[in-house]
């Protein structure tokens, strides 16, 4: 079997650290050509070194996904360099912790601006791109927050809940022009991003067993299972899948609901 990405030029935001990372990583590994997008110019260097010192293409793209100049920019390099872009991944995100009435304005704000704005501006700049193309796949990264809602993280829910509802709705608006459009819903994956959030709590050893407790497994996904999910949705194995939110949570959605014995 071939790499199922062969030929695929991709744009990955949040490419420098976590999640991103790893997807970027798997991309290159499947055969993409790979845009490191992030806010940290020297993260972005960095992978972009990782995927070419292994044998992959890839440049770096340092951005603020918040910005439109600065996507704008991203996705025209990344098109001179390798040619018009046919994959996105927007998993730049930023996960506040509190209830709605302990969330600051300004906390709600740039967490709505990373999150759902950052995905406006890159589908907004690479979908003309995508026509050019003769098509693609964007690839939303969303949460099981945004479906089920976990206590404490009222903001980044709101926000992974309005991707799930993009997606669907774009997954209308551009399917004639062979564009699909699909979110992930990643449960708790041992990142970056859950290292922080766990050593902001009162007792970050209690906090991590309670988040391993919630899973039928015993423990939360690794980097490297979501990874794959993306692959399947940016390959061409995924052609007739489009509005879907797939849920990589390690079935902890419907062990939530079950008795324990």
């Amino acid at each position: 079997m071939g790499m199922l990405l062969e030929g695929k030029v991709s744009l990955i935001t949040g490419a420098g650290q976590g999640i991103g990372r790893g997807i970027a990583l798997r991309f290159a590994a499947e055969g993409a050509r790979v845009g490191v997008l992030d806010i940290n110019a020297a993260a972005c260097e960095h992978v972009m070194t990782e995927i070419t010192q292994a044998g992959g293409q890839a440049i770096a793209l340092p951005a603020n996904v918040t910005q439109g100049g600065d996507v704008r920019n991203a996705v025209h390099t990344l098109a001179d360099r390798f040619g018009w872009p046919n994959v996105l991944v927007h998993n730049a995100g930023v996960m506040p912790s509190g209830r709605i009435d302990e969330t600051g304005e300004e906390e709600w704000d740039r967490t709505f601006a990373v999150n759902v704005k950052g995905a406006y501006l890159t589908c907004r700049e690479m979908i003309p791109m995508m026509r050019q193309a003769g098509g693609g796949s964007i690839i939303l990264m969303a949460s099981i927050t945004g479906v089920n809602g976990l206590p404490g993280l009222a903001a980044y829910s709101a926000t992974k809940g309005a991707l799930i509802s993009l997606a669907r709705a774009m997954a209308i608006d551009y399917a004639r022009e062979g564009i699909r459009v699909n979110t992930v819903s990643p449960g708790t994956i041992d990142s970056p991003m859950l290292h922080r959030f766990v050593a902001e709590q009162n007792d970050p050893a209690r906090t991590r067993q309670a988040f391993d407790d919630m899973y039928p497994r015993g423990q939360v996904g690794t980097i490297d299972e979501v990874a794959s999910v993306f692959v399947f949705l940016a390959s061409d194995w995924a052609s007739f899948v489009s509005g879907a939110n797939y849920a990589v949570d390690g079935g902890m959605s419907i062990y939530s609901m079950q008795p324990r014995m």
